[in-house]
């Protein structure tokens, strides 16, 4: 079995793939192809990409009986112990500062205020 998930890619790379899958949502693409026409649809799909991101999941022999590769994600594969597993990069913290004190929905709240009609 074989998903590949586009975003933001070309509709042309879109046409091109369900000639070999089937397109089951938008920029998801499902099929049972052999090894050569996976490895070449993925080369197809780095080569047409374009600005846009692409996802690769196949069955495969071993512990987890799946592997994946990215294409311009900005999440990274790391290899743990033999098992394959996907790294988000940290968020980076929010630099506005808060007020000091209650806010106002609070401060309705606590006192028993109704907002008017």
């Amino acid at each position: 079995m074989t998903v590949i998930v586009l975003t933001a890619c070309p509709v042309s790379l879109r046409g091109h793939l369900t000639q070999w899958l089937l397109e089951i949502s938008a920029g998801v693409f499902v099929g049972k192809v052999s090894k050569r026409v996976r490895v070449r649809l993925w080369d197809k799909v780095q080569e047409l990409a374009g600005p846009g991101r692409a996802l690769l999941v196949y069955s495969s022999r071993g512990e987890q009986g799946l592997s994946f590769e990215v294409h311009d994600h900005h999440w990274e594969t790391v290899d743990l112990d033999g098992l394959t597993l996907i790294k988000r990069p940290a968020e980076k913290k929010s630099t506005a500062k808060r007020q000091p004190g209650w806010s106002n929905a609070s401060k309705r709240r606590r006192f028993g205020r109704r907002s008017p009609l």
